[in-house]
């Protein structure tokens, strides 16, 4: 009891703490590098400690003191409780969804791993398998995954509501809005994949994904449903409220929006919810659709050839689980460029250009992409 006890511990700390956390820390500072150098500009240099400058990464460092530091304000006519409440709605979700993503495959303990070369299945002989990379094994991880998320709706609505603010107010309403309409599109590009894999654990998701297409072609969730990966992709990106669709808090029209009375650490909680979420999104994305921790014709023994399935170089079983987890973080690290790449390429959408994409744009596409993939699927049969 104590072990697994132990063992849990170390892959929260591992996973939430070392990878997510420091990632979503280290985004807060990219976000502002890169709109420098996309808006050639020098972008954050100011704070240092002495000579030592590290391009700008002081500035999180000062971010965090100045949060610490700041007066907690709370607006007199708001209801206190929900506004003290309200960060940890919106922060909490977005931290317990990581709970169920494997960031590697499980570890065969006391045995040994043989690969059949002609199906290329794994199997741990005469030993244990661990789930050393992956929190929860939980076999209904992707409808956990959903119910968790769709929990961070709380937090911004009724922050949104409890400031006692009519900009606020009208922050939250849109929160609400876009978040429940693109939950819709979200869904049903995923039924695409579950048709396909015929599971919702996501390690047997990533597993199936490491078949090959033709003897050769990787079965990568982007491969076989290349429609679903965009839209499930734009669909969670405005689930995080972040730019293009950061309508709930506008600066144009509503100065930030359902947190525009909060401040200090109450702010900051909102703000690195959002990056928290989009590592979130980076992670969801890589194991649904480009292979989580699976790299082209690597397993457990070593690379295969891919027509033959004969083994072509043989490598370690720990340097196998290595590379497969830096492949992993790799991928999402990418995708969390490519978010931040968005916000300053694209511009804002308005609200009713945010709707009409939701609804009669992905929507539809879903449904179509749903409708092809289940022809295809019988026409198979």
């Amino acid at each position: 009891m104590l072990e697994i006890v132990l063992i849990t511990l170390a892959k929260i700390v591992g996973i939430i703490l070392v990878f997510v956390m420091v990632v979503a820390t280290l985004m807060t500072w990219a976000d502002r590098k890169q709109s420098a150098l996309i808006q050639d500009r020098v972008g954050p240099n100011r704070a240092n400690l002495g000579p030592i400058r590290a391009a700008g990464l002081i500035h999180i460092l000062a971010d965090a003191l100045k949060t610490l530091f700041k007066e907690d304000f709370a607006p007199r006519a708001a209801n206190q409780g929900l506004f003290r409440i309200a960060p940890f709605l919106a922060f909490v979700p977005a931290l317990l969804a990581f709970a169920v993503i494997p960031v590697g495959d499980t570890w065969c303990v006391g045995g040994q791993v043989s690969v059949d070369p002609n199906t290329l299945v794994e199997t741990c002989v005469s030993g244990e398998t661990r789930d050393y990379f992956r929190i929860s094994a939980l076999n209904v991880g992707l409808l956990y995954v959903f119910a968790i998320v769709s929990l961070g709706v709380y937090g911004s609505s009724i922050g949104g509501w409890a400031s006692n603010n009519k900009f606020s107010l009208i922050g939250g309403v849109r929160v609400s809005a876009q978040m429940l309409s693109y939950e819709v599109t979200m869904g049903l590009t995923l039924l695409g994949l579950l048709m396909v894999y015929q599971s919702i654990d996501l390690n047997d998701m990533v597993r199936e994904q490491g078949e090959l297409l033709f003897g050769f072609i990787p079965k990568w969730g982007i491969v076989i449903q290349p429609l679903a990966c965009v839209l499930f992709f734009t669909a969670a990106v405005a689930e995080t409220k972040r730019p293009p669709f950061d309508i709930p808090e506008a600066e144009s029209e509503l100065a930030a929006g359902y947190f525009v009375e909060y401040s200090a650490m109450k702010f900051a909680l909102f703000t690195l919810s959002e990056y928290v979420a989009s590592v979130l999104v980076a992670m969801l994305v890589t194991t649904l659709f480009l292979g989580g921790w699976q790299i082209p014709y690597l397993y457990s023994d070593g690379f295969h050839n891919p027509f033959t399935g004969e083994l072509a170089w043989s490598l370690p079983y720990t340097l196998v689980k290595i590379l497969q987890v830096g492949a992993f973080c790799a991928k999402a690290i990418f995708l969390c460029w490519l978010q931040l790449a968005l916000r300053w390429t694209l511009p804002r959408f308005r609200y009713d250009q945010l709707m009409r994409l939701g609804w009669k744009v992905m929507l539809p596409l879903s449904l179509a992409n749903l409708v092809v993939t289940a022809i295809v699927i019988l026409w198979l049969n």
